[in-house]
């Protein structure tokens, strides 16, 4: 891998904390899940101008790509829920450290053996899931049920790869899979805000664009540049060095977010970050 894809890779690792870091600090300041549905909007909006110039998925892949946005829908349901009352250092090392090692442990119930990295792998992360659990039990109740959230996204998340990972093998093209998945759960996360949200949606279609265009370009940008970088560098040293975000993320939560981050936690972020990366090259 070439200095130029690292650097790709890094951003794109960057841009995925920055649209999470976009969602956490508008979270309690809309309705519902109002905010993440501008997020999803907005990439969705710029994945559908870019259909006319990719290859359309395989027919075969289409009832995945409608699996994957239902399952998105409830993703972006629940990322809304944990950011509104947790803190960003806190959820997101679980929700992206956790997914990999969930979607091994799957793979065990299908008859795949996990090799002695993945075990160490996995270890690592459930080292920081411990740390993370014992540090919010020493604090309030919000911090607990931010735990549960976060883990139970991470089993989404774990979910809609598997899926993803059956549909783009039958799609014939990974890129115009991929972008319908962001038009389709734009379409149905919408949907569903109209018929809840009305008002609050429209007012944040007026008076949120920056969060609207902005996140939608980092959340759709992120998953571009990864996908890019995967054609160029093994896929296994893409993905390692995209759960760089988790780093990513704790380090803007201080700075941006102003959130204290004790040693506990600080161990748990490196644990779990190690943990990812070490399962996406074992």
């Amino acid at each position: 891998m070439n200095g130029f894809v690292i650097a790709a890779v890094l951003c794109a690792a960057l841009m995925h904390a920055g649209w999470n870091v976009l969602l956490k600090r508008h979270a309690g300041q809309a309705a519902g899940g109002v905010p993440t549905m501008a997020i999803v909007a907005g990439s969705g909006l710029l994945c559908a101008a870019c259909l006319p110039f990719v290859a359309a998925p395989a027919a075969a892949s289409w009832p995945f790509i409608g699996a994957s946005a239902l399952v998105q829908t409830c993703y972006y349901r629940l990322l809304a829920a944990t950011y509104r009352d947790g803190d960003l250092s806190h959820a997101y090392p679980l929700m992206r450290g956790c997914a990999p090692p969930i979607v091994a442990l799957a793979g065990l119930v299908l008859g795949e053996q996990l090799r002695p990295g993945q075990w160490l792998a996995l270890a690592l992360v459930c080292g920081g899931v411990l740390a993370i659990f014992l540090d919010a039990q020493r604090q309030a109740r919000a911090a607990r049920r931010t735990t549960l959230l976060a883990l139970a996204t991470a089993c989404v998340i774990a979910s809609y790869t598997l899926i993803d990972g059956a549909g783009v093998r039958r799609s014939g093209a990974p890129a115009g899979y991929t972008m319908w998945i962001f038009v389709a759960t734009a379409l149905a996360l919408v949907v569903q805000g109209a018929a809840s949200e009305r008002r609050a949606l429209l007012d944040a279609a007026r008076r949120r664009l920056g969060l609207l265009l902005g996140g939608g370009a980092l959340s759709a940008g992120s998953y571009g540049i990864a996908l890019w970088a995967m054609t160029l560098a093994p896929v296994a040293l893409v993905a390692a060095l995209r759960e760089t975000s988790i780093l990513f993320a704790a380090a803007i939560a201080a700075l941006v977010l102003r959130e204290r981050i004790g040693r506990a936690r600080l161990l748990a972020v490196v644990l779990i970050a190690c943990g990812a990366v070490a399962m996406r090259l074992a």
